[in-house]
C-alpha cells in the first residue's frame, strides 16, 4: 500500500499565511507595548503598562479581575499593581462589599500618559489602514475578534 500524500489547499495555505502573519503581528504588538511603556516612564514594563491601561480603560477593578481579563497570574498582577501605585499610577482602596479586596482606579495623570500612548498607537493605525474602505476595516476588526474568542 502506497502512502498518499494531500495537496495542500488554498484555504489551508491561506491558513497558513494567516498564521504567519500572526506571529509577524503579534511580535509588533509586543514592541508597541514596549514602547508605550516607555513613553509614560522608563521603568515601566510592558506587562506594566498591560495592567495600567486596563485599569484606565476599565475605570475601577480589582487585582482577581484583572488577572482573568488579562490571562496571567495574579501574583503577576499584583507586583505590578504594586509598583504602579508606588509609582502614583495607581490609587486602591479598600472594597465596600469585601474588606479584603482592594478596588483599583488610575491617577489622573496615569489616564492622560496612557490616553497619549494610545493617541500614538491609533494615528500609526489610522496612517495604515486609511487607504482602505470603512467595509474592509470593519471586516478586519470582526476578524480580529474571532480570533480572539
Amino acid at each position: 500500500m502506497s502512502a498518499v500524500t494531500l495537496e495542500p489547499s488554498d484555504l489551508d495555505e491561506a491558513i497558513a499565511d494567516a498564521e504567519d502573519a500572526l506571529s509577524v503581528l503579534f511580535s509588533r504588538v509586543r514592541l508597541v507595548y514596549k514602547e508605550a511603556a516607555a513613553q509614560i516612564h522608563p521603568d515601566l514594563s510592558p506587562v506594566g503598562y498591560k495592567v495600567l491601561s486596563s485599569v484606565v480603560r476599565l475605570g475601577e477593578t480589582n487585582a482577581s479581575a484583572l488577572a482573568d481579563a488579562l490571562e496571567t497570574d495574579k501574583a503577576v498582577v499584583s507586583r505590578q499593581v504594586r509598583m504602579l501605585e508606588d509609582a502614583a499610577f495607581l490609587t486602591s482602596r479598600a472594597d465596600e462589599r469585601d474588606g479584603r479586596a482592594r478596588v483599583l482606579s488610575a491617577t489622573p495623570a496615569a489616564i492622560e500618559l496612557v490616553r497619549s500612548a494610545r493617541a500614538t498607537q491609533q494615528a500609526r493605525l489610522r496612517e495604515l489602514l486609511s487607504t482602505r474602505p470603512e467595509h474592509e476595516v470593519r471586516v478586519f476588526a470582526d476578524v480580529l475578534r474571532l480570533i480572539a474568542q
